[in-house]
């Protein structure tokens, strides 16, 4: 069944109708749907991914918005699954604790809380957790697993039942879901809603900048609704009665920032951060319209890159497949042409595995698949795990195969590559 999706006529942040097209992309289909039989790939199954950039405010986005029911169903992605997400967790526990010292056993609570991974150093501490995730599925497991979770999107109605029942909260944060919410405002409210007088809340959210920068095409799926930066995201807080004090870079998904905010008129001083981070975006005119096109020339010619590449490669009678059932991967696949040249995707994914990719139906095959069938070049698609994927699959190297990134840039990898350069 076609989900429902509309397009949006204004801005995201500022409600402003002054919005432009920056960067036209290929529709994709939705990346979470994998198949149990080999369907008709169907045109009607792609949905707009166009970038637009708001010319009052500067915020970049997409507009056009799938039915949430459909796009959050049978969600396969937990944060616990992934050692590095874990670790810097954890990490982020213990600087928020120390710099900011929330009462103890006070309540936290997680937007976009996942499997929780989160907010298990926060309960490890002795505080209070909740978790808030439309997942149904994941929020259920995180229940299982002793951390309460609302399954349930975050609106001011269930901001006021929260804080009804539960009482204010001292944190609550919003990690890798900042971008992820349709209606920003209402979103944004019921955290305000849910904030003691001197709580905090702290988000973290791919950095437009690192985007634009390093050709981060994977980050471009439909889930991802907000491509953020300080300058937009300052006022728009602002005007939901929160002040920035806070924001660092991190290297989290090739390029990250973690913004803290206190409500308006909270004790705590506004660090240096902000000011130069709102600098450095103005020198790098991160607000031009311009500056974003570029990102979608870049895109054209690594479409050219790879389409030369696919044209030589067949000429050679060469083999080619990819390697990872990830989020990203139906949108490297459309931007560059590669449906029709991939035949099988390796990956172990329980939800995934024999099974098959929205869109092109490509099959996707136990890992263990790889060094048996010896495809001459495997693409990866699960762009974040490059350095692990090439480190765990040294063999496949050294028996002659290659693996080719499609994410900053295209690069064909063999034995003879420096894994320090991934």
């Amino acid at each position: 069944m076609k989900a429902r999706f509309l397009h949006q006529n204004n801005c995201r942040l500022c409600g402003s109708r002054n919005v432009e097209l920056v960067v036209k992309l290929a529709p994709i289909p939705l990346t979470e749907k994998y198949t149990a039989t080999n369907q008709v790939d169907a045109d009607e199954d792609r949905y707009p991914l166009d970038i637009y950039m708001c010319a009052e405010c500067g915020h970049v986005q997409l507009l056009d918005v799938i039915d949430s029911d459909v796009l959050w169903d049978n969600f396969t992605y937990h944060s616990g699954q992934t050692k590095g997400i874990v670790e810097h967790f954890d990490a982020v526990v213990e600087s928020l604790v120390a710099r900011y010292q929330p009462p103890p056993g006070s309540l936290i609570v997680d937007v976009g809380s996942n499997d929780g991974s989160l907010l298990r150093p926060f309960k490890q501490r002795g505080y209070r957790v909740l978790g808030i995730d439309p997942a149904k599925e994941i929020a259920r497991k995180a229940n299982e697993a002793d951390i309460e979770t609302l399954p349930e999107l975050l609106t001011t109605d269930l901001a006021r039942s929260i804080r009804a029942k539960h009482g204010p909260a001292a944190v609550v944060t919003a990690f890798n879901v900042f971008a992820h919410a349709e209606d920003m405002s209402d979103m944004t409210a019921s955290i305000r809603l849910m904030l003691a007088d001197q709580g905090i809340f702290q988000f973290e959210a791919q950095y437009l900048l690192d985007i634009i920068d390093k050709t981060l095409l994977g980050t471009i799926i439909h889930e991802h609704m907000s491509h953020h930066s300080v300058k937009p995201l300052k006022r728009f807080l602002e005007r939901h009665g929160l002040e920035m004090i806070d924001v660092e870079r991190v290297g989290i998904q090739r390029g990250s920032i973690i913004g803290t905010a206190q409500p308006a008129g909270g004790r705590r001083a506004v660090r240096p951060s902000v000011a130069e981070m709102l600098a450095l975006e103005e020198e790098r005119r991160l607000d031009s319209p311009e500056t974003i096109k570029q990102f979608g020339v870049r895109l054209d010619q690594m479409k050219r890159q790879f389409a030369s590449l696919i044209a030589d490669w067949k000429s050679r009678g060469a083999s080619i497949a990819a390697y990872g059932a990830a989020r990203s991967g139906p949108t490297f696949i459309e931007q560059f042409g590669l449906g029709q040249a991939i035949q099988c995707i390796f990956d172990d994914h329980p939800q995934k595995v024999h099974k098959f990719s929205p869109g092109h139906q490509i099959p996707v095959v136990p890992t263990a698949e790889l060094l048996k069938r010896m495809p001459d070049y495997v693409i990866i698609l699960a762009w974040i795990h490059t350095k692990k994927i090439v480190a765990d699959n040294r063999q496949y190297l050294e028996r002659g195969g290659r693996f080719v990134t499609c994410c900053p840039d295209i690069r064909i990898i063999d034995a003879n590559s420096n894994p320090a350069d991934l």
